[in-house]
């Protein structure tokens, strides 16, 4: 996707990242779920601008396929990809800052996307994940508690 999205979306005041854990939290009325469906719904209406990794995406897709089988997954994926959530391709700069964190710091190589996506975009990253505990010096992260 060209550049111009960020452009775009700089208009709104605040960005957050998703990673696995919320989405699965939303999909599994699990605690936190009610913050990921505000965040989403604030995304639609265009007051906060949301980003996922596909990396996370893909994270998504295996552990729901595991859990339901394949052909809910295509059901999940249909609905993300009908929200204003905007997924992120891995380039170059977000797969390596993604292998530096991986290499720095005890976490899943897929949560270290969600990270480095949230720090390149000065984003919040919205998770319940104790794995992202060693990172909160270096990024902002808003638990799911």
């Amino acid at each position: 996707m060209p550049v111009n999205w960020r452009k775009r979306m700089r208009e709104v005041s605040k960005t957050y990242v998703l990673d696995s854990f919320a989405i699965l939290a939303l999909l599994n009325g699990e605690q936190g779920g009610g913050v990921v469906a505000d965040v989403l719904r604030r995304t639609e209406a265009r007051e906060v601008r949301t980003l996922m990794s596909w990396i996370n995406v893909g994270e998504v897709a295996y552990i729901v396929e595991r859990r339901s089988g394949a052909g809910q997954v295509y059901q999940v994926l249909g609905n993300l990809e009908t929200t204003k959530v905007h997924f992120v391709v891995a380039d170059r700069t977000l797969t390596l800052l993604a292998a530096h964190l991986k290499a720095q710091y005890s976490l899943s190589y897929a949560d270290a996307f969600a990270a480095a996506l949230a720090m390149l975009e000065k984003a919040t990253l919205l998770t319940g994940d104790p794995e992202f505990r060693a990172l909160e010096k270096e990024l902002t992260i808003q638990w799911l508690a």
